[in-house]
């Protein structure tokens, strides 16, 4: 690994740490639920960042849909994830500001926020192994 990429590599994850800070403590906005950092890219002339996130499934008051929410992804778990990105990048400026009062660097890079879906791809392929073990156990049971 260079040096350049050595670095890069730095700020990502000291921005990453920050921003998961910052957006806990500072960022009052509504919209913004249980927002984890899953990673980020920073570009090597440090003039972007992509911040992948991840949204956890916020508890409403009515029983019913919070069921029907956790179970599988649906039309609310999307609605959640596209509010959270918006008022994250409304915040993005803000973020900057704060981030440039924290950290040692001479420009921070302009954030640009994504949703990460990693996690949800992972439970599903797991859910299909599970499937697929279920199947062969059942299988061999009835040979």
């Amino acid at each position: 690994m260079s040096e350049a990429n050595a670095r890069v590599q730095k700020v990502a994850d000291q921005l990453q740490r920050e921003l998961a800070v910052l957006i806990q403590m500072e960022i009052r906005d509504p919209r913004i639920g249980m927002v984890s950092i899953t990673g980020v890219d920073v570009s090597r002339d440090l003039a972007y960042a992509k911040v992948y996130i991840t949204v956890m499934n916020s508890l409403g008051d009515d029983a019913e849909v919070n069921d029907s929410t956790l179970a599988a992804p649906g039309d609310l778990d999307r609605l959640e994830i596209t509010e959270s990105l918006k008022a994250l990048e409304k915040a993005s400026g803000y973020l900057r500001t704060l981030l440039a009062k924290r950290l040692k660097l001479r420009a921070v890079p302009k954030l640009q926020f994504r949703y990460d879906n990693s996690i949800e791809r992972g439970h599903r392929l797991s859910n299909l192994i599970d499937e697929a073990l279920a199947a062969d156990q059942k299988r061999a049971l009835d040979e």
